[in-house]
């Protein structure tokens, strides 16, 4: 048991925990009985918070600890998150900006909201908004995991301190909705950038500057898997390319970034913070190279279940190079970087089950407050799941979860974005692409095994064609070859649709409703006046 640095944890959770349950007075508004307030944060936020918003939400226990572990343990394959997050950005101006606008115009609150308003699909909506609850599971597992590999290098054993952060984290959201996170991400923030400044300029003189680490670092990889190292080889290429386009299109697909984005207060300030999120990347490229420090450094990661908890590298690195006081505020960052993105995914899903399930099919004329109600019950049910989720789970590369969710929640892509553009697709082609494409995803994750955790099944999201009959040791993403397969299939279904006339649903949307902006909103005194 690490005390000083448990106590430091300790301390510093207290005060993130003590900002959650006061954040529901903060910007207090007259109530928190409609999902508007609750979880969109009265739709308030200006360029400044929704930048932490965004970054906070995006930014997660998959930067501080499943990257690096990755590139720890796979070599350069590892640093693919910098170039996905450099192709994310661009895409994002073209799809954000007109969802917040449509959102905002018809008070729409998640994704399956707006595909059901486009494309006049109960069924279809229905489609989209399992499918993210489905992808945000795995997501929230892998928050869960930074926390648990980082109290595992406390000294703290064991599920109990794991289901001790969840309840915290369970309660504040509850009490405070969107607006915790929201305001905890300030504090998260500042210590991410303070750890990370501290840690590229002290750790790396510590084992011997770059040039031995990445000296170290190709020696490694090129003794353990011959002709790799620093550089990527013929036959993972295709699956590095794959897998930075397929994560770049699927990240802003998620729930949980679509309500960022939703709480913010005009199309400006979506601009502003899209356009200032590129500075979390250099941070995050800066956070893969530990994972080169820590191989450099000899940090072995710690054992969990009987099997190497590569999770666990990072902190370790932390713990066996800063003294005890800074360990533990490092320790800090990774549980608040863990927490804020929960709580937020937490909320995007429980949104889902309410509006397009609860409301669509259960109770269709439930006011606002029982919405609102039944998405605070809900967002506890998803958390309570995500820690069951791990319970049993081989921690063993979390990456691939977030990695398998991206599969999942790229299937939704048809519906959500290219709809922003067009309506040609008709829904029965949406339905019956996003049916193949998660098929195929889900069967294709199957029999793609991890001999390193000794997996047979379910052992990352590189699909080997060679599974096709093609005599090659080529790897591709999962996702892509999936997201292929369903736009394929929507085009044929599609156009056979239309050649029968199939009735389609009918669309409540309008032009100018992408372009909307807060200026062209109604404001409640003319709400009043309308009345």
């Amino acid at each position: 048991m690490h005390v000083t640095e448990l106590v430091i944890t300790v301390i510093l959770f207290a005060l993130v925990t003590g900002v959650g349950f006061w954040a529901a007075r903060w910007r207090r508004p007259p109530h928190l009985h409609s999902l508007d307030e609750w979880s969109l944060a009265g739709r308030t936020f200006g360029p400044w918070i929704g930048w932490f918003m965004l970054g906070g939400d995006l930014y997660t226990a998959y930067t501080f600890v499943a990257v690096p572990a990755l590139l720890y343990g796979t070599g350069a394959l590892g640093f693919y998150a910098i170039p996905y997050t450099a192709i994310e950005y661009p895409l994002v101006f073209l799809i954000l900006i007109r969802l917040w606008s449509v959102c905002r115009t018809h008070g729409y609150v998640t994704p399956a909201d707006y595909v059901r308003g486009r494309f006049g699909s109960p069924t279809l909506a229905l489609a989209i908004a399992l499918t993210g609850v489905v992808a945000t599971m795995p997501y929230i597992a892998l928050n869960l995991i930074g926390i648990q590999a980082t109290l595992q290098v406390i000294g703290l054993n064991g599920h109990w301190p794991l289901i001790a952060a969840f309840i915290v984290l369970a309660a504040f959201t509850y009490r405070s909705g969107l607006r915790a996170p929201a305001l905890i991400a300030f504090v998260k923030d500042v210590l991410v950038y303070l750890m990370i400044i501290v840690a590229i300029a002290y750790i790396p003189a510590h084992v011997g500057g770059w040039g031995h680490i990445f000296t170290v670092f190709n020696a490694h990889f090129t003794s353990v898997k011959p002709h790799t190292g620093l550089l990527l080889t013929s036959s993972n290429q295709a699956q590095y390319a794959t897998l930075a386009f397929g994560s770049a299109a699927a990240i802003f697909l998620y729930p949980h970034a679509v309500t960022g984005v939703l709480s913010t207060r005009s199309r400006d300030v979506v601009k502003r913070s899209i356009a200032w999120l590129p500075v979390y990347s250099i941070v995050l490229g800066l956070i893969a190279l530990l994972g080169a420090v820590a191989l450099a450094a000899g940090i072995k990661p710690l054992a969990s279940g009987g099997t190497a908890n590569t999770n666990t590298i990072i902190p370790g690195l932390f713990e066996s190079v800063f003294p005890h006081w800074f360990a533990g505020i490092a320790f800090a960052t990774i549980i608040i970087g863990a927490l804020v993105p929960s709580a937020v995914m937490s909320i995007a899903a429980a949104n889902l089950f309410t509006r397009n399930i609860y409301k669509e099919y259960l109770r269709p004329h439930a006011s606002d407050r029982e919405q609102a109600e039944v998405s605070k019950v809900t967002s506890l049910v998803v958390k309570a799941g995500a820690v069951l989720f791990i319970l049993g789970l081989q921690p063993q590369f979390s990456i691939n979860l977030q990695l398998i969710g991206g599969v999942i929640i790229l299937q939704t892509l048809p519906a959500v974005f290219v709809g922003l553009y067009t309506r040609w697709p008709h829904r029965a082609g949406l339905l019956a692409g996003w049916a193949a494409g998660l098929a195929t995803g889900v069967a294709m994750l199957y029999v793609t095994g991890n001999p390193a955790a000794k997996q047979a099944h379910w052992g990352g999201s590189a699909f080997a064609l060679s599974h096709l009959g093609f005599h090659t040791a080529v790897s591709m993403y999962t996702g892509f070859i999936a997201v292929v397969v369903n736009l394929l299939v929507t085009a044929i279904v599609t156009v056979a649709a239309k050649a029968l006339r199939v009735p389609d649903g009918v669309d409540e949307t309008a032009a100018a409703d992408y372009y909307t902006d807060e200026a062209d909103l109604p404001t409640q005194e003319t709400e009043v006046i309308a009345a």
